[in-house]
């Protein structure tokens, strides 16, 4: 009975926010309206910490307490069910008294195992992603829709916004040469999609090898001009508040370099830096090139090993001059323009001092980037050289989008 009281309580609250105009996720969704979807079935379950409802309760609960819903196994992505693991930390299966074994999709493998879906007869997704081309949680995605056509069950994406906004769309498409995990599909870095419409990107351009049966359940009242005042929950620990998803599209780039991209401090990804960067000429020359709805600061900033947000960033004890970013425009912001200007605008103050990685390759998604070591590069004339491609990704990521 309590069970069921539960689910009332829910529900009802839903139907609350619903009649208040309130946007609801696909979680709530399921619970107004699609729950058909998972009656009388055992569920499979990619989630962590960001997966509530509009009321702050964990989705694992609510499958819980439906008497005719089996919650057979839980799945979690980089940085853990909890999202208190450091980035790039690999991931044990974990126990739990409240909760079925939860496995890890970041660890010893990376894509659900036939084994691990053995009597499973539905596959859901539900994770608050940020918009960008090489946060991984859209890479376990598609891998687990792969699982879901081998193992022939359907896959569910209950849909979550892009806090970032659903117009924006920056960067290089990816060049599959350079495809791994952080970078699966021919996708520009900043992409504009929600991940039930990326799916379907996924799905309906043979991006995978086998290709599920999909729902998205959709959110209500969501609209692509629509950019996030907040996050309600930090999608993973270097990802604390919007303004930092907002940036990050343009300043991961910076993890392809020997300068520190702020992790390690509060305010990783907005603190831009390294022990031989003078923060006031720096923040000096780059207010100085106008960029759309961003200011510079003069920073210095000492990185620190922070346990379950960076356990040995670069620079770590080590004080470091750079720039503090400040976005006063999240609409009018160009993130990647602005990651670009700020990393060779650092190579032409310090020619001898910068380093830039392979590992660059793989997040700019393509050898771009590689000729600053030899050759002077004009930001504008670089992205501009992308605009093609961006206009034919824009085709045809059109009919896979489900809000106006």
């Amino acid at each position: 009975m309590a069970r069921f009281v539960l689910t009332l309580l829910v529900i009802g609250s839903i139907i609350q926010s619903e009649l208040f105009g309130q946007r609801l996720n696909g979680i709530d969704m399921l619970f107004l309206e699609n729950q058909e979807l998972i009656r009388g079935k055992s569920v499979g379950l990619i989630t962590n910490h960001t997966g509530l409802t509009i009321d702050g309760i964990p989705n694992y609960r609510l499958f819980q307490e439906m008497e005719d819903v089996n919650l057979k196994a839980v799945f979690s992505p980089e940085h853990g069910f909890y999202g208190d693991v450091s980035a790039g930390v690999k991931i044990d299966d974990q126990n739990s008294d409240a909760l079925p074994t939860i496995f890890s999709l970041y660890g010893k493998t990376r894509k659900p195992t036939q084994e691990m879906l053995k009597d499973i007869d539905v596959l859901l997704y539900d994770i608050q992603d940020v918009g960008s081309r090489f946060y991984t949680y859209i890479s376990t995605m598609g891998l687990a829709m792969e699982s879901a056509a081998e193992a022939g069950i359907p896959f569910i994406v209950l849909d979550r916004p892009n806090p970032t906004g659903g117009n924006k769309v920056e960067g290089p498409v990816l060049d599959l040469y350079y495809k791994s995990f952080v970078g699966m599909y021919p996708i520009p870095i900043r992409y504009g999609l929600t991940c039930g419409e990326l799916a379907q990107m996924i799905k309906g351009e043979g991006w995978i090898l086998f290709s599920p049966e999909l729902t998205v359940v959709n959110m209500s009242r969501w609209k692509r001009d629509s950019t996030a005042k907040n996050l309600v929950m930090p999608p993973s620990p270097n990802i604390p508040d919007i303004e930092t998803a907002v940036v990050y599209s343009g300043m991961c780039i910076v993890e392809g370099t020997n300068i520190s991209e702020g992790r390690g401090t509060s305010e990783p990804f907005r603190k831009i830096g390294a022990p031989w960067i003078d923060g006031n000429i720096l923040a000096e020359n780059m207010n100085n090139k106008n960029l759309p709805a961003v200011e510079f600061y003069p920073e210095i900033f000492t990185p620190i090993s922070i346990p379950g947000k960076s356990i040995h960033p670069k620079y770590q004890n080590q004080k470091c001059g750079g720039v503090l970013i400040r976005v006063t425009d999240y609409n009018r912001y160009q993130s990647v323009l602005t990651g670009l200007e700020l990393l060779i605008e650092i190579r032409e103050l310090y020619p001898d001092k910068i380093e830039i990685k392979s590992s660059i390759q793989r997040l700019w998604g393509n050898n771009d980037l590689n000729e600053m070591k030899k050759n002077s590069i004009k930001p504008d004339a670089l992205l501009k050289s992308y605009e093609t491609d961006i206009d034919l990704f824009n085709v045809t990521s059109e009919k896979y989008k489900i809000y106006e």
